[in-house]
């Protein structure tokens, strides 16, 4: 028999898992179909420029009759990167800058005629990221999908608890009860999906963080404290560009790193020559999909500054993290140096790992089923939660579970463990935690009907007898 004080602790729990819930759950539909659409990046963008592909090669020129054919079609355009055909038969596609500072992608053929554009910012993978990561609301959507995010563990956690078994057989634990219908069949799709769930979401929440504001620059600053950082960082902070997450993820930096740009101090195009030679020499290392050739003076993260590159940079823009390659040549063809994922700090090889996972490239195809997997399940637990709650909402409350009258036992040392854990790691988090503790004590005892209606005053009618 479940004592009163443990019944008060599980009720204190259930109740900071429906608050969690309200909050956390209508962004996990937004966050799980656009993650779930990054997934597919690669498929996505090769779909975009399936018009571009199974050309014919017969009369084929130069990389640098491609480039020339690309100025050519926009008269005043300066090329920031050329990228290589990823079949033979695709087009080449070179990363201008329009005169007035808009960036566009050209797709040339292998005879030197230009195809098409295609806008980088409204592609469809462009769009999606920044739903996914900014709700495209800049850097304030950034921080709302961290606060969710470290809402989302502490939603996990206490969905856990919740779900024990005290008792249960398997069924309702393991599997769900789908003849029982009602109340019971969407307690079982949520309780019994939440645990199978679990570890795979915790791993995208934990994986995320390092692109999350607040986190992300705490852990950057730690690690340039602690002499941890090697080379280029390869990933943004808060949808920003940092070092090595190159410019085109973000045209306004992009721009922003060349001073001489606007006053036409760079050059129009490279030596055709040296371009030549460097387009083959990046054809020869054979590297993952994109392979781009910058040339120099235009931004390539040298150094990890994003400041315009000193050197001509051949590299991979691979979406698994891993296989990046960054190869610095001189004019002569001559490799200066290879910035690869062994020349990383370990810190920062697992974060490429961890980042992998989470954009589904890691293990190819198999990666990418067990990311729209996950991103199925936890629709299903956003949809099974969302009906329950309708389904039991009291008439004129919100619907979260009262406190019992009684004090329930004070959690476990695992308990305060875990929440220590949280507060240390999960800034937004923390100070979310304080803001709602300070409404709950301090501003809510003075609006009695708003906390009743929040469920932490019980209804009179309730409370007699």
């Amino acid at each position: 028999m479940i004592s009163s004080s443990t019944s008060a602790l599980y009720r204190m729990i259930w109740r900071w898992h429906f608050y969690a819930g309200v909050f956390v759950l209508p962004l996990m539909v937004l966050l799980s179909l656009s993650g779930g659409l990054f997934l597919f990046k690669p498929q996505v963008e090769r779909w975009e420029e399936r018009a571009f592909q199974t050309l014919p090669l017969a009369g084929a020129v130069a990389p640098s009759a491609q480039l020339a054919a690309v100025q050519a079609a926009y008269p005043g355009s300066k090329p920031f990167y050329y990228r290589l055909p990823e079949h033979s038969g695709d087009a080449a596609m070179v990363h201008v800058a329009l005169q007035g500072g808009a960036m566009t992608d050209v797709f040339v053929s292998p005879q030197g005629r230009v195809l098409g554009a295609l806008n980088p910012d409204t592609r469809i993978i462009a769009v999606d990221r920044r739903i996914h990561g900014q709700l495209l609301l800049g850097r304030k959507g950034s921080w709302i999908v961290e606060l969710a995010a470290s809402w989302a563990i502490v939603l996990i956690v206490t969905g856990l608890y919740l779900w024990w078994p005290r008792g249960r057989g398997l069924a309702g634990t393991l599997w769900p009860r789908l003849t029982r219908g009602g109340r019971v069949f969407w307690r079982d799709i949520h309780a019994v999906t939440g645990f199978w769930v679990a570890g795979l979401a915790l791993v995208l929440l934990f994986t995320g963080l390092p692109w999350a504001d607040a986190w992300g620059s705490a852990f950057k600053a730690v690690r340039q404290e602690m002499g941890w950082m090697r080379g280029p960082q390869d990933w943004t902070i808060g949808g920003r560009p940092v070092g090595g997450e190159h410019a085109d993820h973000d045209h306004a930096a992009m721009m922003a790193a060349m001073p001489g740009m606007a006053m036409g101090a760079m050059r129009l195009a490279p030596d055709p020559a040296q371009f030549d030679r460097m387009v083959r020499a990046a054809d020869t290392q054979h590297l993952a999909f994109p392979v781009l050739v910058v040339p120099p003076g235009m931004p390539a993260g040298e150094g990890g500054s994003g400041a315009p590159a000193r050197d001509w940079v051949v590299r991979s823009d691979a979406q698994d993290r891993p296989l990046r390659v960054i190869l610095h040549y001189a004019d002569d063809g001559s490799l200066l140096r290879r910035e690869d994922l062994a020349s990383r700090h370990p810190i920062d090889r697992v974060v490429a790992y961890g980042v992998a996972w989470h954009e589904g490239q890691l293990l190819g195809w198999v990666n990418q089923l067990v990311g729209l997997m996950t991103a199925m399940m936890l629709l299903t637990m956003a949809i099974s939660g969302g009906v329950m709650w309708w389904r039991r909402r009291p008439q004129g409350e919100l619907g979260a579970p009262h406190r019992f009258s009684t004090p329930g036992r004070l959690p476990g040392v695992g308990a305060w463990a875990l929440l220590l854990f949280l507060v240390v790691w999960l800034p937004l988090f923390t100070l979310s935690l304080l803001g709602l503790l300070v409404l709950e004590r301090l501003v809510l005892p003075f609006l009695p009907g708003v906390a009743r209606w929040l469920g932490l005053v019980r209804p009179l009618r309730q409370s007699r007898g």
